[in-house]
């Protein structure tokens, strides 16, 4: 039997490949390698991930019959609120079919109408649903109130356990509070939030999606990430109230700040539940159609930090539309600089010229840690640099051990904050310092991370993740230095589960209650195990891309893929995993969501 053949390519397809063969030469021409592998990636990545969306937005026949059967031990009343402003016809039909749909049925829809008079549909529509379904609750306001206000009056409609808000052109997956309910059973939580699907007109015109990570203060106060969905329990909205209007346009954004700081239990429902339209009026289209809203978001947070007792300046961030917050420094703490060294004079001559000739910060001191350095040039720099007064040099005559040595490093010094830094490190950014001691003089942070990158100015460091392609593993590798990342992270504050000890700040109270570095962990990974147990007793650890520095990576040691280094790194990649299991599970870290998939290294499968 012969063999079936293949059919011809069309033109047109002949034509798509001539044209994608041909923007990739032109890129690689024109950006370079990395840029091109970048370009290659996202747009792979993208289309793997939006046929996984897709396929998780179908809810089979099967499925939908095994939730609508499920009987949970708690069974709450969801009041949906939903201010209606002048909605469109087919917006307030998808909204309302998206609640028909729902597989969890102990619900109600709160529809509060501030909408002009001459506007006779909507409240003839919702005045017939209330009508024939008791779930539907409807009220003609005499007036429009303003979001906040407007809010506030269909929250005053429900009677339910728990509420969540939904905008008056969103809609919600149809088991969306099923998993409400779920995670509520679960965890027994007074705040949930959820993953986001952004669409434009029919919900399988994917655009972006919200994959977010659980509950992270420090990247909150840059940008509400937390918004749709938003749960709350009863009882919290009467201990902390509804919308204020003083914040119309970040009404949500405030009520979020102020809902986290009294929740007894966060959770991070993970799964894309609530669907957000994107249209030309929309904050998710274009920031530019709400300017006042950065106003209220700034007022928002400055609101907050006084609330919490933290001194801080909000500022607008400088490179996307976004908050940063410089926390005020108390005093001039004493910072010890810690750089393990042998041989490379070039790389830490750099290093050091960087720290001395561009950081503002003036209270520190530079530790050189010498370890079995070979080169005359190298003992020549050590003693030029015996004259300068903040800068010493002490031995480690024994066998490389990262981790030993940077213990003995903090023996000889005499600061209340540690800053590790690698001896092949530049320093780029003048505030660096400042922009970690800012995080770990906080009562509540034990360690602050920054931004790396490569010689080329493509990032080698944006945060680890763990339990990430195996191990653990730097995030956003060969980025371009300007891209903001994913939702943002890139370019903003953010918590971390770890950062590099290339270049990491630990608190001194933070770095003696675990002990300092386990020099089980010789090489590999002691920074993310330091990183880890310095969360276990309750501290956070803070990503700061504020501050930028060049890593020219493992140009002293090399890179350990062959060999007994080999061997010795897969012993201590097996410490690592024994030791965190928990970062392991399906869940996994709490700051990398699970749908980004346990294989993927960088941000670059959220894009």
């Amino acid at each position: 039997m012969n063999a079936k053949k293949k059919p011809m390519p069309t033109w047109a397809n002949r034509n798509m490949l001539f044209n994608l063969v041909y923007k990739t030469f032109r890129m690689l021409r024109d950006e370079g390698f990395h840029q091109t592998l970048f370009a290659i990636r996202y747009v792979t990545l993208r289309r793997w991930q939006m046929r996984s969306i897709r396929k998780n937005m179908k809810m089979t026949s099967k499925k939908r019959e095994i939730q609508q059967n499920t009987v949970f031990k708690i069974m709450p009343k969801i009041g949906v609120i939903v201010p209606l402003y002048n909605t469109p016809t087919a917006f307030l039909e998808d909204l309302v079919n998206s609640l028909k749909n729902q597989t969890y049925s102990n619900w109600q829809l709160c529809l509060a109408d501030g909408s002009d008079n001459g506007n006779t549909y909507i409240e003839s529509y919702c005045s017939s649903l209330a009508k024939n379904d008791t779930r539907f609750i409807y009220q003609k306001l005499d007036k429009n109130y303003g979001i906040a206000g407007n809010r506030t009056k269909a929250a005053e409609l429900s009677d339910g356990e728990y509420i969540c808000f939904l905008d008056h052109d969103d809609m919600l997956a149809e088991r969306a509070l099923f998993e409400v309910v779920k995670a509520i059973n679960e965890s027994h939580a007074d705040f949930l939030y959820s993953d986001e699907i952004i669409y434009m007109g029919k919900r399988n015109m994917v655009s972006s999606l919200h994959l977010k990570p659980d509950y992270s203060p420090d990247y909150l106060r840059c940008c509400n990430y937390i918004c749709h969905l938003t749960v709350i329990k009863q009882t919290l909205v009467e201990k902390i109230g509804l919308y204020n209007a003083n914040y119309d346009g970040s009404e949500d954004y405030d009520f979020v700040l102020r809902a986290t700081e009294a929740a007894e239990t966060i959770y991070h429902i993970d799964e894309p539940i609530y669907y957000w339209r994107v249209h030309e009026q929309s904050v998710a289209s274009d920031i530019s159609a709400k300017p006042y809203a950065w106003d209220s978001a700034k007022r928002a947070v400055e609101a907050h930090l006084e609330r919490v007792g933290l001194k801080g300046k909000v500022e607008y961030s400088a490179s996307v539309p976004m908050l940063h917050v410089n926390y005020e420094i108390e005093g001039t703490p004493l910072v010890s600089i810690i750089i393990p060294s042998s041989d490379h004079r070039e790389d830490l001559e750099k290093c050091i010229n960087s720290i001395l000739n561009k950081s503002t910060y003036e209270n520190y001191e530079i530790i050189i840690i010498e370890n079995n350095s070979k080169e005359e040039v190298t003992f020549e720099y050590y003693r030029e640099l015996q004259h300068i007064e903040n800068i010493q040099i002490v031995y480690w005559d024994h066998e490389f051990n990262f981790s030993a040595i940077n213990n003995y490093g903090v023996a000889c010094a005499k600061g209340q904050h540690y800053l590790f830094l690698n001896n092949d490190v530049e320093v780029i950014t003048s505030d660096w310092i400042e922009q970690m001691l800012m995080f770990t003089q906080r009562e509540d942070v034990g360690v602050a991370g920054v931004k790396l990158l490569y010689e080329d100015d493509t990032v080698q460091h944006g945060g680890i993740a763990v339990g990430v392609a195996g191990s653990a593993a730097n995030l956003c590798q060969l980025f371009p230095r300007a891209y903001e990342g994913y939702m943002s992270r890139l370019a903003i504050v953010s918590n971390m589960s770890a950062v590099t000890a290339a270049c990491m700040m630990v608190k001194k109270a933070a770095f003696e209650a675990v002990g300092g570095f386990d020099e089980i962990l010789a090489v590999s990974f002691n920074d993310v195990d330091l990183c880890l147990r310095i969360r276990e007793v309750g501290y956070l650890v803070v990503f700061n891309p504020v501050a930028e520095l060049y890593h020219y990576e493992s140009r002293s040691r090399g890179y350990d893929t062959k060999g007994d280094k080999r061997v010795r790194m897969e012993r201590e990649k097996a410490i690592l995993v024994e030791r965190w299991q928990k970062y392991f599970t399906e869940k996994g870290d709490p700051y990398y969501n699970k749908n980004f998939g346990k294989q993927s290294v960088s941000y670059d499968s959220m894009i």
